[in-house]
C-alpha cells in the first residue's frame, strides 16, 4: 500500500540533518515559509531519547500569541505516513500536533505547545 504525502512545518530540531537522519533515515527536502499568530518560547527537554538525537537542552516550541504581527519562520517539508508517526514519538508530551495554514496559503503539520497561549 502506497504512503500518504504529509506536509509538516519545522521551526527547530527538526531542520537539523542529524536528528532528520536518525528519525527518518534521510535528509528531507523542503521550502521555507511562515505561520502568522504564533511566536516561539523554550521548552527544556528531559526525554534521554530526544536529548540524545538533538543534543540540545531546550527546544524551541510554537505557542499561539494575541499579537497578529507575531509569526514563526521554518522549513515545510514532505514526510510519508510512517515518518508522521516518526514525529509523533519524537515530540514529547509538551506539545501536539495541528494543522494550520502558512503564509503561502499551504496547510501542513505543525506541533505546538499543548496548553501555552501567550
Amino acid at each position: 500500500m502506497k504512503e500518504r504525502i504529509h506536509l509538516l512545518f519545522s521551526y527547530g530540531t527538526l531542520q537539523l540533518e542529524k536528528v532528520q537522519i536518525e528519525n527518518y533515515g534521510r535528509i528531507l527536502k523542503g521550502v521555507r515559509d511562515r505561520l502568522i499568530g504564533y511566536k516561539i518560547e523554550n521548552l527544556q527537554i528531559t526525554d534521554s531519547t530526544v536529548l540524545s538525537k538533538s543534543q540540545l537542552e531546550y527546544h524551541p516550541i510554537a505557542v499561539k500569541s494575541t499579537n497578529n504581527d507575531d509569526f514563526i519562520e521554518g522549513m515545510i517539508f514532505q514526510i510519508t505516513d510512517t515518518e508522521l508517526a516518526e514525529t509523533d514519538k519524537y515530540e514529547v508530551s509538551e506539545y501536539r500536533r495541528i494543522l494550520e495554514t502558512f503564509e503561502s496559503g499551504k496547510k501542513a503539520w505543525i506541533y505546538i505547545a499543548k496548553n501555552l497561549t501567550i
